[in-house]
């Protein structure tokens, strides 16, 4: 048994150390993802438990300002998706332990840019399910997507910014897509996707996300978490055609009708 134990742990260690070196090397080539430029340690060898916990875990209140400056300075070693992952279980690895030190973070780098690079989900979001997802129910998942779109972004003001100073305009997504989110902002405050700005942006924007996947979590942890997101308007007047009960019944989905389809029908 002893050896069983020893050879699965040495197993673990080798694929966090082949995780690890993939997503760094990974960085480079995409352009929604900036150089290297901040040291941020990233774990590579994980605690292997001997039982693992039943899922959902245990959640214990972490402090979300701690969150948002881990993830902002995450997002410069390997993207969004990591960045809130690791700024939301890089907090409970530190405050808590095990059986959070069992969770190599840079298993969610694949979401960066709307999953490597395709611009479909924010990979802040796919971070945050991930988070979200390890402690608690989907109640939780669906008030961060519905936020997110409906949020002037970004918020968070780094103490030391790495791409650039001050405060930076804000756009809202009204969407939960990378390519929407980018796209709007870069339209509406004249910057390329490839200027400095925008991968300024995006970090600040990682910060905001694990900052209310923190609030959020504590607030279920203290039996005060209340939906506030509502379902838009016009998803509720397209699905009384296209939705489950409607005549037509090919539309499945909550994110805002109107942030695709200007001409309803096209």
């Amino acid at each position: 048994m002893a050896e069983d134990q020893v050879s699965r742990r040495e197993f673990v260690k080798m694929a966090g150390a082949a995780i690890g070196g993939l997503a760094i090397g990974a960085v480079g080539g995409y352009s929604l993802m900036p150089a290297k430029t901040t040291e941020v340690e990233v774990p590579v060898e994980v605690e292997v438990p001997a039982e693992v916990p039943e899922h959902p875990w245990t959640y214990t209140k972490i402090d979300p300002d701690a969150a948002a400056a881990r993830a902002y300075e995450a997002y410069f070693v390997a993207g969004c998706s990591y960045a809130v992952f690791e700024g939301v279980i890089g907090e409970l690895r530190e405050q808590v332990g095990y059986p959070f030190t069992a969770i190599p973070t840079q298993m969610s780098v694949f979401g960066k840019g709307g999953i490597m690079g395709w611009g479909a989900t924010c990979g802040t979001l796919t971070g945050a399910g991930m988070a979200i997802n390890l402690v608690s129910a989907g109640a939780t998942i669906n008030e961060v997507m519905g936020w997110y779109t409906e949020t002037p972004f970004p918020i968070y003001m780094p103490d030391a910014p790495v791409k650039a100073e001050g405060e930076l305009p804000t756009s809202v997504a009204n969407s939960p897509l990378c390519h929407a989110s980018v796209t709007n902002w870069s339209n509406a405050t004249g910057y390329a996707e490839n200027d400095p700005e925008r991968a300024e942006r995006c970090g600040r924007l990682c910060a905001d996300v694990a900052k209310k996947v923190a609030e959020l979590l504590n607030a279920e942890a203290d039996g005060t978490f209340t939906a506030a997101w509502a379902t838009p308007d016009s998803v509720i007047e397209c699905g009384a055609c296209h939705g489950a009960d409607g005549p037509v019944n090919n539309v499945f989905a909550k994110m805002d009708c109107d942030s695709c389809h200007i001409d309803p029908h096209n």
